[in-house]
């Protein structure tokens, strides 16, 4: 199997800069402001029909079609991978003259040991995506630096283009903003030419000026992403916790002229909870982040619902399980 997609060109690397803990130390975040304006973005009317179909196909090539699994095996990657790389039936795009469009999701996201696994599927496919890799003691980030930095380094061997990596959250509960610094600048050397998204775990973080706190600290230490969850916290992706990250992503911007990329994950699932990321993503960054070099949505299950809407858009009913490749 072939595709003609070409590889995703990521926004320009953010390099990061020095700590300021002045403006860590200024952080105040209305916490009744920012449940307003999630309320708002709820609220948004879906689009329907051709628009509706068109924002999910978008909204599938932002996907890090995702395995984390302690039964994880070269198998089940391997049909991951062909999943990514062939993410809707190809009848269905033809049906909406989409066949040559080269969609495909925006990556592959593995544990470490399943990297070699993912980069010889994809490679013996002909496919150019990008394997992602968890890392750092995912999820909990509680092992020795050294081995956190060498799992980094080992994932890059076998061939991750994109490390996910966790933050301590006992030092961004505990206010050591310059040892978490620290130890996210020695990940970003680690991760080599490697893009760095840095989960913050939004779940475990308390309250949304620790949120806020966290993705400054992570973005001046040069994440090129910032990562609400691992997915296996109590609390993962929800949109007030977005908005408060989304809007740190926006006063870096204006303060370095360096953009940083935003990733949800955990939970989401259905079609119509991904087209309203899109619309809190448009509004409250722009239309420039609308793209997986900016954008991702961190899922395993997600894909088989915006299949079967597609696949309902086209034939005008829903799809059995069984007419709908497994991912």
């Amino acid at each position: 199997m072939k595709t003609d997609r070409p590889t995703v060109t990521m926004s320009a690397r953010n390099p990061g800069m020095k700590l300021d803990l002045q403006w860590v130390s200024r952080v105040r975040v209305n916490t009744q402001a920012v449940l307003k304006r999630a309320q708002q973005i709820q609220g948004h009317k879906i689009p329907k029909k051709q628009w509706q179909a068109a924002w999910l196909l978008k909204a599938i090539t932002c996907i890090d079609l995702t395995t984390l699994a302690g039964d994880d095996t070269p198998s089940n990657v391997h049909r991951l991978c062909l999943k990514a790389i062939q993410p809707v039936r190809a009848d269905l795009l033809e049906n909406m003259d989409m066949q040559d469009k080269g969609v495909t999701t925006a990556a592959v996201c593995v544990y470490p040991s399943r990297v070699a696994d993912a980069v010889a599927s994809l490679k013996a496919a002909n496919s150019s995506l990008p394997v992602a890799s968890v890392a750092t003691g995912f999820p909990a980030g509680q092992t020795p630096l050294e081995t956190r930095l060498q799992e980094v380094r080992l994932a890059v061997a076998d061939g991750a283009t994109e490390i996910d990596i966790v933050i301590n959250r006992t030092l961004a509960l505990t206010g050591q903003w310059e040892a978490m610094y620290d130890e996210i600048r020695q990940f970003r050397e680690a991760c080599g030419d490697a893009h760095m998204k840095t989960i913050l775990a939004i779940g475990e973080l308390g309250t949304f000026t620790n949120v806020y706190k966290a993705s400054l600290v992570a973005m001046m230490a040069g994440s090129d992403f910032i990562k609400t969850s691992t997915g296996k916290e109590a609390v993962n992706a929800t949109y007030p916790v977005a908005i408060v990250m989304v809007r740190a992503i926006r006063d870096y911007y204006l303060s370095s002229g360096y953009k940083v990329g935003f990733k949800p994950a955990g939970g989401i699932r259905t079609a119509q909870e991904s087209l309203l990321w899109l619309t809190l993503i448009q509004e409250e960054l722009g239309a420039g982040w609308l793209g997986p070099q900016l954008f991702r949505l961190g899922a395993s299950s997600l894909l088989a619902d915006i299949e079967r809407q597609i696949y309902h858009h086209v034939t005008g009913c829903y799809a059995a399980h069984h007419e709908l490749p497994l991912a």
